[in-house]
């Protein structure tokens, strides 16, 4: 699921910052930042994405996810459970991560940082597995979590 190599999906240009880890690995959804959000303390911003998939439907695998070791046992867990998340996640999950990401910025200064780091260059989530969130293998993904931070980063 994960590249062998991250040579190449972190990198800056004058248009664009390419994160997938260190300079702007706070924009991260599995960055070591926890947060707050309905009244509970989640390690990571992913375990609270993978969290609201399931909190109303099927609280024992949200209670899973909620104690999972890492993001990725926390992903590994919904990825599973998939057929049991709500019918109408997909319409949701936009709204549900921009929720996330703005209570991860106003908790965390170095989410701040990085984002004020990134000036008003294109952001993108250079995943190499993710054409949804991310570019995707070829580049040519929605990038749908660089575009929640730039909206983010439009209205501060």
């Amino acid at each position: 699921m994960y590249p062998i190599s991250s040579e190449g999906l972190t990198k800056e240009t004058a248009d664009a910052i390419y994160f997938y880890s260190p300079a702007f690995d706070a924009l991260n959804n599995f960055s070591a930042h926890q947060v707050e959000i309905w009244n509970k303390r989640f390690p990571t911003a992913e375990h609270a994405f993978q969290w609201k998939k399931f909190s109303e439907v099927c609280p024992d695998i949200a209670e899973r996810i909620l104690r999972a070791g890492c993001p990725e046992e926390a992903q590994q867990i919904a990825h599973k459970h998939k057929p049991e998340q709500p019918k109408d996640w997909h319409e949701k999950k936009v709204a549900v991560m921009e929720e996330i990401l703005r209570a991860k910025l106003a908790q965390h200064e170095t989410v701040r940082d990085a984002l004020h780091r990134s000036g008003k260059r294109r952001i993108v989530e250079n995943s190499p597995v993710d054409a949804f969130w991310g570019c995707g293998p070829d580049g040519t993904g929605t990038n749908m979590m660089g575009v929640l931070w730039m909206k983010i980063r439009n209205e501060h």
